[in-house]
């Protein structure tokens, strides 16, 4: 039990407790799909301090479930900003609250692992320790959970290639954010936004010269229409280029398995080994699952040999597939640096090349 001052809404709200460790990007990590269910906490002790604007948001609302700061800003001060980050959480419902315990918070969930959550303000928070914490056990578990349907858009949509098209993609929103399709379309991709359930029926009928599978919230194990579907586009042969949870649900329909991971990477500084290089990739992160692949050399698959191709360097985990005789590759972290660093950002450029017939 924490006990601090409510920010934003007031009342409650439940979800799976996790830690976000960037200083900056707060609107970003706030709008992104792929937190859906989920009461994030900033280990950047000030947040606010630039307020929120009309450019930088991933999604068109706020998707976590609550939020919780040590300090929030007291003024907002910034030439983009349009409104404070309080005020944003106020009208968009969003349970907050200010700690000063955020680095005890943080330990605790290093040393138990991301837990279900409360976050009760105001008369939500009369029925006393005892009560709420039953509550909180009564909750629903991200293990099973199938949200990327529950975030994804209902109806298909267009983002226009920028300058001249020089390749149509199909786009599976499992929770997309909006600068991945703004990346495809500056390198000339027309982007058609599929809603999640998409069967590969519906996302050949496009003809496209490429297939991209997003990030998202949830457990991939739930998921099992996607990976039905990507497994379709495999056996066609078309290229696919997968991120996060894209990257959870190739490895699935490669034959491999997922788990949930301790805590979970999220925030802008994770360090990933590409393998082949040695070159060593700064990148945002935001996900609590991982797959499970053999990490000693290529392994076998229904649609041929398989490899790891990134690992992270702080425990390990894979961070990227690729098979060796399809053009299908996946990496675990986020390339379109929204917020976080550019590192990886030629991987938009591979999946050109892979779309424009060359390795």
């Amino acid at each position: 039990m924490f006990h601090g001052a409510a920010y934003g809404a007031e009342g409650e709200t439940f979800g799976e407790m996790v830690f976000n460790t960037g200083m900056t990007g707060y609107q970003e990590t706030l709008t992104d799909p792929s937190y859906a269910r989920q009461i994030v906490a900033m280990t950047s002790p000030h947040i606010g301090n630039t307020g929120i604007n009309g450019e930088d948001p991933e999604s068109g609302r706020i998707q976590v479930a609550g939020y919780v700061v040590r300090e929030p800003a007291r003024v907002a001060s910034n030439w983009r900003a349009t409104g404070s980050l309080g005020s944003a959480l106020r009208e968009q419902g969003v349970v907050g609250i200010a700690i000063p315990g955020t680095r005890a918070l943080t330990r605790h969930l290093r040393d138990r692992g991301a837990m279900r959550a409360g976050v009760f303000s105001g008369t939500a928070a009369e029925p006393g320790v005892e009560a709420l914490l039953e509550r909180v056990r009564q909750s629903p578990s991200m293990e099973g959970a199938d949200l990327a349907r529950d975030v994804s858009t209902t109806e298909p949509y267009v983002v226009p290639a920028e300058g001249q098209k020089r390749f149509t993609v199909a786009a599976v929103d499992l929770g997309i954010k909006a600068m991945t399709p703004h990346r495809l379309a500056l390198r000339g991709c027309e982007v058609h936004i599929l809603p999640a359930a998409s069967t590969t029926a519906e996302i050949l009928a496009l003809e496209p010269d490429g297939v991209f599978f997003s990030n998202g919230p949830g457990d991939p194990a739930a998921a099992g229409y996607a990976v039905d579907a990507l497994k379709g586009v495999l056996d066609a042969g078309t290229p696919f280029f997968g991120i996060c949870f894209g990257n959870q649900i190739f490895g699935r329909a490669l034959g491999l398995g997922t788990y949930k991971l301790r805590f979970g990477h999220r925030g802008v500084n994770q360090p990933v080994q590409d393998r082949a290089s040695g070159r060593v990739h700064i990148s945002a992160h935001n996900h609590g699952f991982a797959v499970d692949a053999p990490k000693d050399g290529p392994f076998d698959t229904p649609y041929g040999p398989a490899e790891v191709t990134h690992v992270n360097l702080n425990d390990g985990c894979v961070e990227g597939l690729r098979l060796l005789e399809r053009p299908a590759f996946s990496v675990q972290y986020h390339p379109e640096a929204a917020a976080g660093p550019h590192d990886a950002s030629g991987l938009f450029d591979h999946f050109c090349e892979l779309m424009g017939g060359s390795e």
